[in-house]
């Protein structure tokens, strides 16, 4: 704790600045386990440092992405579990800049809510600091906002950012796809952390019994199947990139299929996917029969079980197949690319 650092003034006003500094002692521990080569700062200067390692990389380019959680954090208060959120924050940016091609260097997070409870936000950071070491991010730096009266104590919201690095050469921009390459599909762990709007009203979570068995999602509660975390597939892809030659990553998330592989695609193709190819979660189905959905709406809002896509020639298939099993992966092909000007994708 900061000698002298205490003010009876800002805690009569609800923000307690020892809380904080109680905060930052406890996540240290979990900090340490995301720390990289390239980092030159500790923990609780003003800025984040990182020194780039450009061995081997002709032309850099950083790639940035930023995203937070969502209303997914609304099943963390209720399942009072804060300890894997941070993955899903995480998660939500890396695999984001790994459809550019890019590895991930460091990471950032933003935390407010509305009564600094040290443990939580340990627990908070814990879950972002198992995402950083699944993606070999650095989690360089942050911040904790207590804003009392701004969100009830008991609640909180994250966001959070990270930049990577890709040769220029190397960037994935789909300039070379044509008709006949293929359609990989990388699973799913779940609803990932888009959709939960619609989830939410389905379940009716906050007035539901969200804590209990349900035998279509194997004995799991809807709670905790909710919770799974959104998986990250960075290092697979990492290993793919390098003998693979890749054409297009889609990162599904908000709009499902509809919106994400498609912008992956160039104009004058179309991603031909095969419906009854995909392996859809139980979690999915339920969700479409107690919220009376079609099919349509499905999989333009969520991942249907199909967290990433990815495109490659039709020749490379069976190692590309063989490389994503090998790093953990069960991938499967679930269409093709064919030429088309009307639409970018096609589900049938």
């Amino acid at each position: 704790m900061i000698e002298n650092s205490k003010s009876d003034a800002y805690a009569a006003a609800g923000v307690d600045i020892t809380a904080g500094y109680k905060a930052v002692e406890l996540m240290k521990q979990h900090i340490a386990r995301t720390m990289t080569a390239g980092v030159c700062s500790d923990v609780g200067g003003f800025g984040g440092l990182f020194e780039l390692d450009l061995t081997g990389i002709t032309r850099p380019v950083l790639v940035s992405g930023t995203d937070g959680v969502g209303t997914k954090l609304k099943l963390a208060f209720l399942m009072n579990k804060h300890d894997t959120v941070g993955i899903d924050c995480v998660a939500m940016c890396v695999n984001d800049i790994i459809c550019a091609g890019a590895k991930p260097l460091f990471f950032l997070d933003y935390i407010a809510c509305g009564k600094n409870v040290p443990e939580r936000i340990a627990d908070i950071v814990k879950g972002v600091a198992d995402g950083c070491v699944l993606s070999g991010a650095a989690l360089i730096g942050g911040e904790t906002a207590e804003m009392p009266g701004f969100y009830p104590e008991d609640e909180y919201d994250m966001a959070g950012y990270c930049t990577g690095i890709v040769d220029k050469a190397k960037i994935i921009d789909n300039k070379t796809m044509k008709a006949g390459d293929i359609v990989i599909a990388l699973p799913s762990s779940g609803v990932h952390s888009n959709g939960f709007s619609l989830v939410r009203k389905v379940f009716d979570v906050e007035n539901a019994d969200i804590k209990s068995p349900v035998e279509e999602l194997g004995g799991k509660s809807i709670g905790e199947t909710l919770l799974t975390p959104t998986k990250i597939y960075v290092k697979p892809v990492l290993a793919l990139l390098e003998k693979v030659n890749v054409k297009g990553i889609s990162h599904i998330t908000g709009g499902g299929f509809y919106e994400n592989i498609p912008r992956s695609i160039p104009d004058g193709f179309c991603a031909k996917i095969d419906k009854s190819a995909v392996n859809i979660l139980p979690i999915f189905n339920l969700i479409q029969k107690i919220g009376n959905i079609s099919e349509h709406d499905m999989f333009n809002t969520f991942n249907m079980g199909v967290g990433m896509s990815i495109v490659v020639p039709a020749n490379e298939v069976e190692t590309a197949l063989e490389i994503l099993t090998e790093n953990g992966e069960n991938p499967y092909v679930i269409g093709e690319i064919t030429e088309n000007s009307d639409s970018k994708i096609i589900l049938e």
